[in-house]
Formats: C-alpha cells, structure tokens, sequence
C-alpha cells in the first residue's frame, strides 16, 4: 500500500454557494468549479490549499449519503482523501488486513478518478476515502 498524499478534506453543505464566501472572502481560497457526481448523489466544489484540497460537497436529493449525513450529525467534516498508486490494491490489502469497506471495488468519483471508501468504524471514527488519478490518455 502506497499512500501518496493527502488529495483532500471532505466538508458537508447544505449549499455550496451560501458558504463560498467564508471560504473566498474570509480565507482568500479559490473555487476551481463545480463538478456533479451522479453517482454520489452530490454536487462539489474544490478549493486548493497548497498541494491539498477542500472538497464542498452539496446533496443533491434527500437520498443522498451527504444529506443523510447532514440531518444526523450536521454540516462540517465529512471525510479525509488519501491519493494512493491504487485502489484495488490498497482496498485488498486492508481487507486482508481485516478493515471493514464501504466499497469492495472502486468506483467512479469527481475529476475522473477511481475512489473508494472505509468504513469509519476500522478508523476510529474517520471516514478515509481512497482516491487514484484517472489513466492519462
């Protein structure tokens, strides 16, 4: 398992646009733009620091993990994103090492790439997301 980096902090929203301006005028930081992930039922937004990342995430329906995790435990840290080489292997090797998954295979996340997550309870209460670059064509 080869963990590059941190790629980004996940932070739930109720509405991104009503707290860009914290962010923008508050701390001076930059949005990179809005990506929809269908598949996560979320709309995001990134905002780099440095060689790292806060990631807005915005429910997009009720069914949504991030709405449900809003009505449970409110807007704030949602998550952190580990950059790794690969996904499939880092997801075998912590199930060999016994961790509890969320996802068993990757799938697809924003900006194209490969992501997968562990569940918090093998974290102390952290929920990790994995994240790899999509190929380079």
């Amino acid at each position: 398992m080869s963990i590059k980096k941190i790629d980004h902090i996940g932070i739930a929203v109720k509405n991104i646009d009503s707290v860009l301006g914290f962010y923008a005028d508050a701390l001076g930081l930059e949005n990179m733009g809005y990506e929809i992930v269908e598949g996560q039922g979320v709309r995001v937004a990134f905002l780099p620091i440095g060689e790292t990342r806060l990631e807005l995430l915005e429910p997009l329906n009720e069914e949504s993990p991030i709405a449900k995790f809003i009505a449970k435990r409110g807007e704030g840290i949602h998550h952190l994103c580990l950059d790794v080489d690969s996904v499939s292997e880092t997801l075998t090797e912590m199930k060999e090492r016994g961790l509890q998954l969320i996802d068993k295979e990757p799938r697809a996340g924003a900006h194209h790439k490969q992501v997968a997550f562990v569940h918090p309870k093998s974290s102390n209460g952290v929920l990790i997301e994995l994240s790899q670059d999509a190929p380079k064509e």
